[in-house]
């Protein structure tokens, strides 16, 4: 698993128990999903289907350094299936779990597009290609 993105725990992050919030953590994975999804698939227009069970497994305080991990399951015909682990970045204790992300390819008229992936695909590969 590729760990892309790290988010630093500010005060404005915590729940009433001084610990990280979950629904801010899910945004951060939302966030991290769909901006992983817009880059493998080249196209802006995406959206979440689903999520599965979410598997809290420890918390991260103030000043914590977590970082996102995503890695691809499934290329579907529309979609992009992924797996999601967040992990405090200073001691590599898993935070959270996810096994199951689907994010949608959108053609202009908003529905599901075929996106053609078979691969996960580095922009260094791309970068290549057009040379």
């Amino acid at each position: 698993m590729r760990f892309h993105t790290r988010k630093w725990v500010k005060p404005e992050d915590l729940n009433p128990n001084g610990t990280l919030f979950g629904g801010q953590l899910l945004a951060w994975i939302d966030e991290e999903a769909a901006l992983y999804t817009i880059i493998q698939l080249e196209n802006s227009k995406i959206v979440t289907k689903y999520m599965s069970e979410i598997n809290f497994m420890a918390s991260a305080k103030k000043g914590d350094i977590v970082e996102i991990g995503m890695e691809v399951v499934k290329f579907g015909k529309s979609s992009l299936t992924m797996k999601c682990e967040v992990r405090n970045k200073m001691t590599r204790e898993t935070i959270l779990t996810v096994d199951n992300i689907i994010m949608v390819n959108l053609g202009p008229n908003g529905k599901p597009k075929p996106h053609g992936k078979t691969r996960v695909e580095f922009v260094s590969e791309r970068l290549k290609e057009d040379d």
